[in-house]
């Protein structure tokens, strides 16, 4: 499925061999990772009836983009793993050094509805994140091992 806004951004689920294949695009860095985060949970949930429990903030430490990238999809996974939360929104904005800050609404996973199978992890092979090619914005590619 893919979801595009009028804002330029948007995500979609590629068809991939027993995994989940996620592109996003945005006008920036950080409206790109808050897009595959949003494709990464629609890839395995349904969330629309899920109530907004909290939201979390969180430093994203710097490193390359596609660290960044992998960091703030881990973290997704990690929630819903050891947590028990889903992530319902998330916004992203430039931290200090060149990492992230991160905002991360969440609710309580056993009121989503699933999909799709589980996330387990991100996968480090065709792993792609930067300035589109047309170089009007940021694009990413991204495997998620299920």
């Amino acid at each position: 499925m893919a979801r595009s806004g009028p804002s330029g951004r948007g995500h979609r689920g590629v068809p991939h061999t027993a995994d989940l294949r996620i592109e996003a695009w945005a006008p920036s860095r950080e409206a790109c990772v808050a897009e595959a985060v949003a494709g990464l949970v629609e890839g395995f949930a349904d969330v629309s009836g899920v109530r907004r429990l909290r939201t979390v903030e969180l430093d994203v430490p710097p490193g390359p983009d596609e660290d960044l990238l992998v960091s703030a999809l881990d973290e997704v996974i990690f929630r819903l793993e050891v947590e028990g939360e889903i992530v319902l929104d998330a916004g992203f904005a430039p931290a200090v050094g060149g990492g992230l800050t991160a905002r991360l609404t969440v609710g309580d996973v056993v009121e989503a509805t699933a999909v799709g199978a589980v996330p387990k992890a991100v996968s480090l092979h065709g792993l792609r994140f930067g300035v589109a090619p047309d170089g009007g914005g940021w694009s990413c590619a991204v495997t998620i091992d299920v």
